[in-house]
Order: C-alpha cells, then structure tokens, then sequence
C-alpha cells in the first residue's frame, strides 16, 4: 500500500489547483449569463412585454378573485372586466396629465423665456462682462451646431418612429399575456414545470409559489409608495403654485417605480419646473418637499410595507438598480429590483429557508408525465419527504461544535 504524494511531490500546490478550478466554473457561468443576456436583449421586444404581463398579473389577481366570488361572473369574464378597468384608468391617466401639459406649455414656455433675457442681461452686466456680440457669436454657434445635424435629427426620427412601433407592439403583447396568465395561469405554469425532469417538479412548484407571493408583494407596496410620493410632490407642487403640477406628479408616479432613483430624478424635475417658473426661493422650498417626501418614504413606508415578503437590503436595492440600468438601460432599472427579490426567496427555498412556511406543501402543480398520473404524484411526495428529511438533519448536526455529519444517526456510511 502506498502512501498518498505529499506536497513536495506535487508541483502545483493545492490553492493554485483549487483557484484554477474554481476559474474555469466562474469563466463557464459567466460565459452562460453572457449568452442569456445576449439572447434576452435579442428578444426584449418580445421578453419585456411578457414580464410587464407578470408584473400585471400578479396585481389584477385578487380582483379578478374578488370579482368572482361575489358577482359570480365566469373567470373570463371577470378577467376581460379586470384587464379593460386598468387599461381605461392608465388611459384616462395619461389623457388627464397630457391635457395638463397641453394647457400649462404655454405658460411656462413664457416664463422660460423670461429667465433666459434674464440671464442674458445678467452675462452682459456681471462679472463676466460679456458684450452683446459675445453672446450673439455663442447663440450663433449653438445654432449652426444644430443646423449641421440635420442627418443626426433624421436619423433619430426614423428610430423614434421604429421604438414606437416597437411599444404598440410590447403592448399588445403585454395585454395578450396578461389576459391569459389571468385566465390559464395554472394550466401554463403545469406545462413549463412539466418540462422539467419528474423529481424536481415539486421542488420548483413549491419555490415558484413562494416567488409569486415575494412578486406580488413588492408589485403592490410599490404602487403605493409610488402613489405616496407623487401625491406628496403633487400637493407640494400645487400649494407652491409650480407650473405643470398635475404632470409632474404622474411623472413622479412612474418614476417612483424605480427604486430610490426614480423618485430622486423625477423630484428634481419639480426643482427644475419651479425654478425657471418661479425663481430660486420657490425652487428651495420644493426641494425640501421632495427630501421630506423621500424620507417618509425612505424610513417609513419602504421598510415597513416590504416587510418579510421582499427581505433586500437598501445596498442590495442600490447595486441592483445600477446593474439593471448598466445592461439594458432604464428597463433593466424597472425590473432589477423585483428579480432580484424573487430570485433571491426561489433560491433561499430551494437551498432549505421557507420564507413562506403558512403556504405549506400541500398544493401539488398538476402534470402528466411519461407514467401514471398516480405513480408522478409518489414520486414527488417521495422528493418532497426527502427534501424535509435533509432538513431536518441538517437543523440536528451543529457544524460549530465540530460534529462530523458522517457521524450522525442515519447518515450513509
């Protein structure tokens, strides 16, 4: 019998070994999630629709519940009801804060210029000192810059014209979506986990569970913290007598949808607005409405609505806006933060934390597989049973006080 080769007879020391296995499986995963963004930003004409429709989805649910259970209307029925309230509530929306900006333009084009003659006059008389030709060669300028991107404009034109094509496309998609995800979801949800090999359907049905309700949660807290920071900016504005104020709180409102920045970059708009509209004084006293506004939000309603559903750390919010908005702009930023949460309660189920124990176990995913239908549902109690056994090992060997989880009761030997 031969003893095994020390150090010495290795000629790679086993950190190196270790370091270079570890690079090849990173540089293979980060190869993967190249190719899967690859393949998304491909397809995000097709890929953002749909999660638009998962988002609405798990919002118009309850109502289509409620809908049922008390008017005793067909699901179609209660689901086409559903979808055509929102669609006309988002449409009036729109049509309210566009008559708005159609009224106020105007005006608030006329106090612009104003504020320009006075800045003018403020280049010439201050301490700059510059001359009325100084700033009529500048003007000059800025206007051949523009005459001479002429290309430039047509060019952004012709994309404008395609990205709107592209969101009457995205839409219909979305309403198609989400009109089935309300009236088939369980039936579409049993033929993707069906895909999957038999002994791990039931473990992904019971994370994919847990992961709505995270979904659902952090859908419905952010259209009301949303709708808290654009009432509170909204009447600031109103009270201030800002220019556009109805506007600017449907703008917030959408903007609130992005964590922590959105509201940030909206609510500097409102600063804006009041300051070419009203001067300096009125500009301070709206930017003190947007940071009180920010903190009732930020230290009041966020930790306290999210709450155990959508457990993310502010850093963790933070670093995924950034990442989503990195990759793919200001969609990514929208849906970074509800990915991030759902994954992160799929993934702590499957590694054995239950967010979510009062859903239980007993709501089994209906699929058909290769055998019978009773011999399917063994199997996945039989994988559910041996998941609970492994964690309920797991929570007797106390790997802090040096136990080896060879030695205990009933492990393989």
């Amino acid at each position: 019998m031969t003893d095994a080769p020390t150090t010495k007879d290795q000629p790679v020391p086993p950190s190196i070994r270790a370091a270079a296995g570890w690079s090849w499986r990173l540089l293979l995963i980060g190869a993967a999630l190249a190719v899967l963004l690859w393949l998304l930003n491909e397809l995000k004409v097709v890929v953002v629709p749909i999660a638009v429709a998962l988002l609405v989805t798990v919002l118009l649910a309850p109502f289509v519940g409620w809908l049922q259970r008390h008017t005793r209307l067909p699901r179609v029925a209660a689901v086409a009801i559903s979808l055509a309230a929102m669609v006309l509530l988002v449409a009036g929306l729109v049509t309210l804060a566009t008559r708005s900006i159609i009224k106020g333009i105007g005006q608030l084009w006329t106090q612009a210029s104003e504020g320009i003659d006075k800045l003018t006059s403020w280049l010439a008389t201050g301490p700059l000192q510059l001359t009325t030709e100084d700033i009529s060669k500048y003007i000059d300028t800025i206007r051949e810059s523009f005459s001479g991107s002429n290309s430039g404009l047509v060019s952004g034109a012709l994309h404008a014209t395609t990205t709107v094509g592209h969101v009457a496309a995205g839409t219909l998609i979305a309403l198609f979506c989400t009109f089935f995800f309300l009236l088939d979801g369980r039936t579409i949800w049993s033929w993707v986990v069906g895909l999957l090999p038999r002994g791990s359907r039931e473990h992904v049905h019971q994370a994919g569970r847990r992961g709505l309700v995270t979904l659902g949660a952090y859908t419905r807290t952010q259209i009301l913290v949303a709708a808290v920071d654009a009432l509170g900016i909204g009447i600031g504005a109103a009270i201030l007598r800002v220019p556009l104020a109805l506007p600017l709180a449907v703008l917030v409102f959408l903007g609130s949808f992005v964590p922590i920045v959105g509201a940030v970059v909206t609510g500097s708009v409102a600063v804006l607005v009041a300051l070419v509209a009203n001067g300096p004084l009125n500009a301070l006293l709206m930017l003190a409405v947007v940071l009180l506004v920010q903190q009732i939000e930020g230290h009041g309603l966020q930790p306290f609505l999210m709450g155990h559903a959508v457990s993310l750390h502010p850093v963790a919010v933070l670093l995924a806006v950034a990442a989503g908005s990195f990759v793919a702009g200001i969609v990514g930023a929208l849906f970074a933060v509800p990915l991030v949460a759902t994954l992160n309660t799929v993934i702590l189920y499957l590694h054995g934390h239950d967010k979510f124990p009062q859903l239980g176990r007993d709501d089994h995913v209906p699929v058909r597989g290769r055998g019978h239908p009773v011999l399917d549902r063994a199997i996945a109690q039989v994988a559910e049973s041996e998941a609970e056994d492994e964690a309920t090992l797991a929570e007797q060997v106390d790997p802090s006080d040096g136990t080896d989880p060879g030695d205990a009761p009933g492990a393989a030997r």
